[in-house]
């Protein structure tokens, strides 16, 4: 886990919090230097940092063996996608400890890597209904795989509007119409999408403006299509935000064109602070947001449907600002943080009991 705590790494620490105050005690295993082991520590959790350089490090694995016995751990719960699902499920194979692995994206594998890579646990936790049904069509069995909802800070995004503040704050003008995409710029984000429906719609919306918040690999690629474009008056790529949640609150609504995702922090995360979203209709998506009723859902990768989805909120901001408002409730009462430590715990519950009947 990386540098910055965002999707995958919140997750575990949102849960790492809750467990904190139940008969559960954790040990963070984690790469040297990462922002989750950090966060971790100030929080009071135990933390164990191991040197580890990426997906093939096969040497990680002794090293968390040793870790495991040392710390008398009881079972062992692999949240990361890099490696850590096959390098951690094998120690904790080889130590003997049930092991429970959380899925947090929607792409399909090959059955025999799928079925090599889950014999390793005892159990799959997908964070979406999208995730599991993947999972089974891909062969793993049913029995094994459980959901558990992704959580939201919701108290996080209940800033006072500051519009006018946030347009200050990244030199937009006083009768901006502000939309945000919050993502890795990464290519299954659709990011190319959205550039394609904001140039479309310029020329009608002339007061729409576009932050682009986030992070990653295609950050050059994106920019250099915003200029080609000639979308630098429109579009800003502002960067990863650790304070997001003082922008989101003020923004129009939250657009997530993406081709696929396991379920979309973001999207809860814009939910949570009133704002209708437009996202696509693939993966967990359609789990965290509502077609007509919290938003509006696109096929994914088609621009025009976006440009008319975009539209719709634009043209009614009453309308979005009821979509926002259910969201709201939504989010307060199905994706807590205490919901989603209860669902791992109980599949916890569940594997240590049938190792003591066994």
């Amino acid at each position: 886990m990386g540098s910055h705590l965002y999707g995958g790494a919140q997750q575990v620490l949102y849960l790492l919090e809750a467990l904190s105050s139940s008969d559960v005690t954790s040990t963070l295993i984690c790469p040297a230097g990462s922002a989750i082991g950090k966060s971790a520590r100030e929080r009071g959790v135990a933390v164990e940092e191991v040197g580890y350089r990426g997906d093939l490090d096969w040497r990680v694995v002794p090293k968390i063996k040793r870790l495991l016995r040392q710390q008398s751990i009881d079972l062992v719960h692999v949240h990361s996608r890099r490696g850590a699902d096959l390098w951690g499920g094998l120690a904790a194979r080889q130590v003997g400890l049930p092991c429970v692995i959380s899925r947090r994206v929607d792409h399909h594998e090959a059955r025999w890597w799928a079925g090599f890579k889950y014999a390793l646990c005892d159990h799959v936790i997908a964070i979406s209904e999208g995730i599991r049904a993947v999972l089974l069509a891909d062969g793993v069995s049913a029995e094994k795989v459980s959901c558990v909802r992704s959580a939201v800070d919701f108290e996080r995004f209940q800033a006072v509007s500051d519009s006018a503040g946030v347009k200050a704050r990244f030199g937009l003008p006083d009768d901006s119409v502000v939309v945000g995409m919050a993502a890795q710029l990464i290519p299954r984000k659709g990011h190319d999408v959205l550039l394609e429906a904001v140039s479309a719609l310029k020329d009608h919306w002339p007061q729409l403006r576009v932050l682009i918040m986030g992070k990653g690999p295609l950050a050059t690629s994106v920019a250099r299509q915003i200029e080609a474009m000639g979308l630098e008056e429109q579009v800003h790529c502002v960067g990863f935000l650790s304070d997001i949640e003082t922008v989101l609150p003020h923004l129009a609504f939250l657009v997530h064109p993406a081709r696929t995702e396991g379920l979309g922090v973001a999207l809860l995360q814009a939910a949570s602070a009133g704002l209708a979203v437009i996202a696509s209709r693939a993966g967990g998506m359609p789990e965290a947001v509502l077609d007509e009723e919290t938003g509006l859902l696109i096929p994914p990768g088609d621009a025009p449907a976006l440009v008319a989805a975009m539209e719709r909120l634009l043209s009614d901001p009453v309308r979005a600002n009821e979509y926002g408002a259910a969201g709201r409730r939504r989010m307060a009462d199905e994706f807590s943080i205490n919901a989603m430590a209860v669902g791992n715990l109980s599949v916890y519950r569940r594997l240590m009991s049938s190792r003591r009947d066994a």
